[in-house]
């Protein structure tokens, strides 16, 4: 699964991966939640644009909210047949920004945080599905859910999940509306090995969801002697 994530590179740094015209100041977050507001990027005939979603989808036909805790993940291989999120799929599919991931490994009271980044410092494109929402009460709902696959050879001693990452040469088929058939996206959505990632083990610090600051994504060596994954 993927629970936890940062964001605190450098705006131009997301504006030139993801080819935006433009993208609104925001300010740095190193413990992105559940529930919370996060950018995502979709495409239209006007060209690719940034918005806010919350992370947690509540599909179209849903009558409240209730479900969007249970909805912050969708399964790659059975995405196309659930219905919470085949729409979505086919027809709202978006790029979430990320500087990393965070996954856990340990026993429970004894789990260790991971931070999964780029080597070079450059942004992650994180595969996710959106949606728009109307509850019967007229609140509009924008909302999101983050793609997993299989976890790789790196974050597999953490979890056998991991999110679905893109490279820029599969972004512009990920967004495209007209390819509605979930057969087309198979091989972006097959786990690859990433050369470019690293893992890292950071301070537990991040464990709790109010904790912030760039100290949670640097190397952290704890005292006794847990063991690397």
């Amino acid at each position: 699964m993927c629970g936890r994530f940062a964001l605190g590179i450098p705006r131009r740094l997301v504006r030139e991966r993801f080819q935006l015209p433009e993208l609104p100041d925001a300010p740095e977050r190193f413990n992105i939640a559940p529930g919370q507001l996060v950018e995502a990027v979709t495409a239209s005939p006007a060209g690719r644009a940034a918005g806010l979603y919350r992370w947690g989808l509540v599909p179209f036909w849903a009558r409240d909210a209730s479900m969007a805790s249970k909805l912050i993940n969708a399964r790659a291989e059975t995405a196309a047949q659930k219905p919470a999120f085949r729409a979505a799929l086919r027809h709202r599919r978006c790029l979430v920004p990320a500087q990393g991931f965070y996954e856990w490994s340990g026993p429970p009271g004894r789990r260790q945080p991971w931070f999964f980044t780029r080597r070079d410092g450059q942004p992650l494109a994180l595969a996710g599905l959106w949606e728009h929402c109307e509850l019967p009460g007229g609140e509009h709902l924008l909302t999101l859910a983050l793609l997993t696959c299989e976890a790789n050879a790196l974050v597999a001693p953490a979890h056998h999940r991991m999110p679905v990452l893109l490279e820029p040469a599969d972004d512009d088929a990920w967004l495209d509306p007209a390819l509605q058939d979930p057969r087309g996206l198979a091989e972006i959505l097959a786990p690859r090995d990433w050369p470019g990632v690293i893992r890292r083990r950071v301070s537990p610090r991040v464990n709790a969801a109010a904790s912030e600051g760039p100290d949670l994504v640097e190397p952290w060596e704890p005292e006794g002697s847990l063991l690397d994954p």
